[in-house]
């Protein structure tokens, strides 16, 4: 399929995305490290661990390319603007609960058009880094597509607009992004999007390990 014509998401996000790094430094005393590890060109798997609803706009605007996100599908349908919002930035909804092969088919072609996806390996929104276990679908992307698995960690989104955290609250949130994990590899492993998986967790493991008791 070919480049989505739709521009407007795209400008839009370049030019709100120095205004809101300001915002963002301000009133989530944002940190992010890593930043070099995402490519300049190229698709890409961005995989993130997942607190909070504010996990998506936080990591889109800095990741300095524009990221289409796998959304579950219980997002949409229970709010206009929400609804409006996802649509506009071009979310791919994924059904979570049953076999998801058109978001993963719409994903595989956004890659191999040399476009990010943003992935949550927990599935969901969680409470607590570590209670769940990683799904393999952010390295069968890498898999089918050759490009590159990147481990992202976010730590502090659980204390606003997370499960337990209906309301926004002021919190200091660090971002890191680790190196890429390449494909080639894991192919000569018994079970290779296990593994791949596997060293997914360790890295994104090492930052949020330290806050598993908050």
């Amino acid at each position: 399929m070919p480049r989505s014509t739709r521009r407007g998401p795209r400008i839009v996000e370049r030019i709100v995305r120095w205004p809101s790094h300001v915002i963002e430094s301000v009133v989530f005393d944002l940190r992010v490290t890593g930043k070099d590890h995402i490519p300049k060109t190229g698709g890409a798997v961005i995989a993130s661990n997942h607190f909070s609803h504010l996990d998506v706009p936080l990591l889109g605007t800095n990741l300095d390319r524009y990221t289409r996100f796998l959304a579950v599908d219980e997002l949409f349908g229970n709010s206009r603007l929400f609804d409006a919002t996802l649509n506009f930035f071009e979310a791919i909804p994924i059904d979570r609960d049953g076999y998801p092969v058109r978001a993963l088919r719409r994903a595989i072609e956004v890659l191999l058009d040399g476009e990010p996806i943003g992935v949550f390996p927990e599935g969901r929104r969680v409470e607590q880094w570590g209670v769940d276990k990683p799904k393999r679908g952010a390295a069968w992307l890498a898999w089918k597509t050759g490009v590159p698995l990147i481990p992202v960690a976010i730590q502090g989104t659980q204390h606003a607009l997370g499960p337990a955290t209906k309301g926004m609250k002021r919190t200091a949130v660090r971002i890191w992004i680790e190196e890429p994990l390449t494909w080639s590899d894991y192919a000569d492993r018994t079970d290779p999007l296990s593994s791949m998986m596997s060293d997914w967790y360790e890295r994104v493991n090492k930052h949020l390990e330290p806050w598993r008791q908050e």
